[in-house]
């Protein structure tokens, strides 16, 4: 019996069999099966009402691709019950990070609209107040990828679906800096090419405010080396 608010998470889109996709399986799957989140993906395409199940149409203006209708759009949209946090995935919204996945499954209802084509008419964005967000500067060829990854970065915060709250707050981004390097057995382990790999001793050592302070120290050396831009927004 589930004692907390559940995430549901309304998908617009033309392929509504990619949904669940990877996201059935392994701890998000088990997430599903116990009602922690839930899913309903629309099919854009049902709303179509001429006899050729038309969503898009030429852009006013000229230029290549197709844009999606926005009335068909909108009917999908009105057609649920609750459509709650409204966003429209897109490589030119605000760049999703792990404060923005922080506040989104926190809420009990997102809705994703997943573009198709050269994208949708920007009226119905306006019109119902649609936040656009970006998984990176980079294009795809629709929005139901960008909206897995979405969904993956919130599943995997709700309550009992990792099992140890710790684990998310040692994670990259948690406290601003990416996650230090991991090691595990065996130890030595000798690749294929016959060359000897130890693990850290100190990591062996069973100091463990030793141990806290060196995987600080490599998650700052880390974030320095790779992405400097964290430390100029601390």
């Amino acid at each position: 019996m589930i004692d907390h608010m559940s995430l549901h998470i309304n998908i617009l889109t033309l392929f509504p069999d990619m949904f669940p996709g990877s996201l059935g399986f392994s701890l998000s799957g088990r997430a599903l099966e116990n009602k922690i989140w839930s899913y309903h993906a629309v099919n854009i395409r049902d709303f179509a009402t001429d006899i050729h199940k038309s969503v898009d149409a030429p852009p006013f203006g000229g230029g290549a691709g197709m844009v999606m209708r926005p009335d068909t759009i909108e009917s999908a949209l009105l057609s649920l019950p609750s459509s709650g946090k409204k966003i429209y995935m897109s490589p030119r919204g605000k760049p999703l990070t792990q404060k923005r996945v922080q506040e989104f499954s926190q809420t009990e209802t997102l809705t994703l609209l997943c573009g198709r084509y050269e994208g949708v008419d920007q009226r119905v964005l306006d019109t119902h107040d649609f936040e656009e967000i970006s998984i990176g500067d980079y294009v795809l060829s629709g929005g139901e990828p960008a909206a897995l990854i979405l969904m993956d970065a919130c599943i995997r915060l709700l309550p009992e679906v990792m099992g140890n709250t710790t684990t998310t707050d040692e994670e990259s981004f948690s406290n601003g800096l990416l996650e230090y390097p991991h090691y595990t057995k065996p130890d030595p382990w000798i690749d294929t090419h016959g060359h000897t790999h130890t693990v850290p001793t100190l990591l062996k050592s069973g100091h463990h405010k030793n141990i806290i302070q060196w995987r600080e120290d490599q998650s700052l050396a880390l974030t320095q080396e790779r992405r400097p831009d964290l430390l100029e927004k601390t």
